[in-house]
């Protein structure tokens, strides 16, 4: 069965975009409510008086979000329904020690019953040092709260839940903001070190010579599933990386003074050597589980035709392409194995809120009810290659605008 989702995991974040303007409170207005939370005597005297807007902190530590778990209520269902996880929001109180540039703003929120109360969200990093500044109150020790991996709250979310899928888009973009901040420091064109700006949304150069402005990196890919529309099949790859049975679309990184259309032909070519005409755009998504010198990828997905057929895979790249029938992707796409996988990682994310042990990895989790493991698999609904695997395996050939179709 196809999984159709609202919107990709990581998109359609809540504190974002024209739902979000409503309730806008501009970076300025928010970094100097913050500013008086975390230090009222550091409130300026001449300023006229005007209470705070209520202000939520997101912390991080080695790139992982503070989350909360609790445990489902009793139920007599069988089986019982999986642990949802929630971003664990603090007051500036217990967030202490930290300075106030060290934030960065994500957007506000309409709160209360009547929606009239804004609030701004901000994401801080409390990694520095062997252990970081002191979270009060939050010790990962039973408490019900814990900083929990990025792609494990990706895998445990529900994805049927519009606001775990909220929660999961906002600490996608928080990840990434940060993981910029981490890594952007000195200015790109002098050396002098960068400081943050604009309650954190951007940076500029601390050399008066030079102010560059400097903004948020975004690194474009290419994704595409490539077809053999002649025999009905698509092409699936697997990389060294990948848990065992896995298989994936071609991905790679554009290039300088290419097209994303020119791109999709390029990499298809280098990794697999194959001649690729027509490509049509699906859909992107912001991926922000990437290495940290990466933060934030955009995955941008097209169907490829292609040309040729004979496969001379790229080794340096990948471990191997293969040809699969629609209906051999069709049993890939088994709907009990991601819902398997997100309760097995709900139930993970829950036991590491409570201090307990490690859980099982993604590979275990894929396994079919008598235990054998499934022959073959592809990404879950938390990925763009899920999503252009199932809409051709379920949905037939996507049609090419006619403008196109002489490529």
């Amino acid at each position: 069965m196809a999984i159709h989702l609202r919107a990709h995991a990581f998109a359609s974040n809540p504190l974002r975009g024209v739902s979000a303007s409503t309730t806008a409170i501009s970076p300025s207005a928010a970094a100097e409510s913050l500013r008086t939370l975390l230090d009222p005597a550091s409130a300026d005297a001449a300023s006229p008086p005007h209470p705070p807007h209520l202000s939520k902190i997101l912390p991080f530590r080695r790139g992982r979000p503070l989350a909360r778990s609790p445990d489902p209520p009793a139920a007599a269902a069988s089986p019982p329904a999986a642990p949802a996880w929630c971003l664990a929001w603090l007051p500036p109180s217990r967030v202490p020690g930290v300075a106030p540039d060290a934030f960065v703003f994500l957007g506000a929120h309409a709160e209360g019953d009547d929606g009239k109360e804004a609030a701004a969200y901000w994401a801080v990093d409390v990694s520095e040092g062997e252990e970081g500044p002191r979270i009060d109150g939050v010790s990962g020790d039973g408490d019900g709260s814990s900083f929990v991996d990025l792609r494990t709250l990706m895998v445990a979310t529900d994805w049927s839940d519009k606001d775990a899928m909220g929660d999961l888009a906002i600490a996608g973009h928080a990840r990434a903001l940060l993981e910029w901040h981490s890594t952007a420091k000195f200015c790109g064109a002098c050396g002098a070190k960068a400081v943050p700006t604009e309650a954190g949304r951007r940076k500029q150069c601390s050399n008066e010579a030079c102010k560059k402005r400097i903004y948020p990196r975004v690194d474009p890919v290419v994704i595409m599933l490539v077809i053999d529309k002649e025999n009905d099949r698509a092409l699936l790859s697997r990389q060294s990386r990948f848990v065992p049975r896995m298989w994936s679309c071609l991905a790679g990184f554009l290039e300088p003074g290419e097209s994303l259309e020119e791109a999709v032909r390029r990499e298809t070519w280098e990794e697999t050597g194959i001649e690729v005409g027509q490509v049509i755009y699906h859909s992107s998504q912001p991926w922000p589980v990437g290495p940290n010198t990466m933060p934030c990828q955009l995955m941008v997905g097209f169907f490829a035709y292609a040309k040729s057929l004979e496969i001379h895979v790229d080794k340096q790249e990948l471990e191997d392409a293969q040809w699969h029938s629609r209906e051999d992707i069709k049993k890939a796409l088994t709907f009990a194995e991601y819902e398997k996988a997100q309760r097995t990682n709900a139930l993970k994310v829950n036991q590491i809120c409570k201090g307990a042990g490690k859980g099982q990895s993604l590979s275990d989790d894929l396994k079919v009810g008598n235990d054998q493991p499934a022959p073959m698999f592809v990404p879950g609904p938390f990925a763009i290659a899920h999503h252009l695997i199932s809409s051709w395996a379920f949905e037939g050939t996507p049609k090419l605008p006619s403008s196109f179709s002489n490529l």
